[in-house]
């Protein structure tokens, strides 16, 4: 059981609502994050079993029968050769659903059960819809995923798989979280990007990588940023330790973007506080590929608070990672090998630091598009 008391907070009032009634925006419609203490009593964590729920007074779920999980965490973190400079990185590709959306899923469908709800729909390009169907199908919620029409054959099998209704629109990522947000109007939406709640179980990748650094904070974390469920995440989960006092430092955020679709670079190497929306091209990282985040404002920030910066990378970057992970053994899909392409960018720079990325998604989620790479 968890005693805490979570409150949601409007981002841009400050207003207070109460997390046992189902929302995702505050009345006015502005963006919502929590409020909620972390505790950690390290004692009872080494003793618990090696999954994300370890962490179980640091996640704001109330009652253990609504937990809703497949022991999913706990990945390992390995030490990883760059041309000659080393990275210690996630396999969140181990997830159950073959991505690390799994934190945020294992956590935002317990509330879900939490509250008695029996339906949701989700928009995602692929990764988050599969996570949320899972755990919705484990749960025995029904569940909609709204796609771009051009999603990946393999993550729409994977959905429907798990039971999901899938909803194809034709057009871009943000044609399809519009027509989610519309259909939310009467169902409950599970998004990994308003529904802070996501955050809170992607936040659990900060304390495993500080746990299995004996309990330190790495240097510098490098992490896609698309929607930003993982660098928000990041920042939540340093951030609790950091406040606990079981870490010293915040860790430098570094963030990758794909150079055909980066909103956030751009305000990042303008000096600009505001993220416009981008006209996006084509670009093998589809699963970063928004051209307008909703919480693109409070990344920035994030970045720049933890002193961090943003990278962007090329389609022929992009695709010299995803072949060089392969040699070393280590099937990935395309938008992981974004941030792998980044991450070596920054090696390049950074001298004696611990550093730590990851592995963000499995390769079978992107069959034919590696079949094309290797010709």
């Amino acid at each position: 059981m968890s005693s805490n008391k979570a409150q949601f907070i409007s981002t841009a009032t400050g207003e207070k609502y109460p997390v046992n009634e189902p929302r995702w925006l505050s009345n006015d419609g502005n963006l919502l994050d929590l409020q909620f203490e972390a505790e950690f009593d390290l004692e009872k964590i080494k003793n618990r079993k090696p999954n994300l729920w370890r962490y179980r007074e640091a996640i704001p779920i109330v009652n253990n029968e609504h937990i809703i999980s497949f022991d999913e965490g706990f990945t390992p973190l390995l030490p990883i050769d760059f041309n000659g400079k080393q990275a210690l990185i996630k396999q969140e590709q181990n997830f159950s659903t073959g991505s690390y959306k799994d934190r945020g899923a294992t956590v935002l469908l317990s509330l879900v059960k939490e509250l008695g709800i029996r339906e949701v729909i989700q928009d995602s390009s692929g990764n988050a819809g599969c996570a949320i169907a899972a755990y919705a199908a484990k749960a025995g919620i029904n569940c909609a995923i709204y796609l771009p029409a051009d999603t990946a054959e393999p993550k729409i099998a994977q959905m429907r798989m798990y039971g999901a209704k899938i909803m194809r629109v034709p057009g871009n990522r943000e044609v399809t979280a519009n027509a989610a947000f519309k259909a939310a109007s009467h169902t409950f939406y599970a998004s990994h990007c308003y529904n802070p709640y996501f955050y809170q179980g992607t936040k659990t990748f900060a304390y495993e990588v500080c746990e299995q650094l004996g309990w330190k904070a790495p240097d510098a974390v490098v992490v896609p940023a698309g929607n930003g469920t993982l660098l928000i995440g990041c920042f939540i989960g340093f951030n609790d330790l950091l406040k606990a006092g079981i870490i010293s430092k915040m860790p430098k955020i570094i963030a990758i973007q794909a150079g055909n679709c980066s909103p956030l670079y751009q305000a990042y190497i303008k000096g600009e506080n505001i993220v416009e929306p981008v006209a996006s091209g084509p670009t093998l990282a589809e699963g970063i590929a928004i051209a307008a985040p909703v919480r693109g404002n409070q990344m920035l920030k994030m970045v720049e608070a933890t002193k961090g910066k943003f990278f962007a990378v090329n389609e022929q970057e992009i695709k010299e990672s995803l072949l060089y992970c392969g040699k070393k053994g280590y099937y990935i899909e395309p938008t992981s090998a974004a941030t792998i392409a980044g991450l070596q960018k920054y090696l390049k720079e950074s001298d004696d630091e611990t550093v730590v990325s990851l592995f963000s998604g499995h390769g079978l989620k992107s069959t034919d598009k590696i079949l094309k790479i290797l010709g």
